[in-house]
């Protein structure tokens, strides 16, 4: 009974995972034209890290530390994708909403909490 919370963190983990790819693909499709789910899934993974990487060393700073771990993200969402940073940027934004709607609709039939990893703020 001891490996069942791990595991259900595991299983969360993952599923938070690839509902943050998901939007990162549906971004990058509309913004870049760019449909590779895997491509997603290793960004959303990268994003993630970096985004508590830089949360943790410099997030306690009120305003500049979260604003520096979402210009992380989105940096790594530029190098990972073509275009500038204002594509990065849109991208961002469209997972962001991507991912808002499908963890409502999730909430809403009671599967899910309103978290994802690879999405900063959700």
């Amino acid at each position: 009974m001891a490996l069942a919370s791990p595991i259900a963190a595991a299983v969360v983990f993952v599923v938070s995972l690839l509902i943050g790819a998901l939007g990162i693909y549906a971004g990058a499709r509309v913004i870049v034209g760019r449909g590779d789910y895997d491509h997603a899934i290793v960004t959303a993974l990268i994003g993630a890290i970096v985004w508590a990487i830089v949360g943790f060393v410099v997030g306690w700073i009120p305003l500049l530390g979260p604003l520096l771990a979402l210009v992380a993200y989105v940096g790594v969402i530029n190098w990972r994708y073509p275009g500038d940073w204002t594509a990065a940027a849109m991208i961002g934004l469209v997972a962001w909403v991507t991912v808002l709607l499908v963890l409502y609709a999730l909430a809403a039939v009671g599967v899910t909490g309103f978290e994802a990893v690879g999405v900063p703020g959700l």
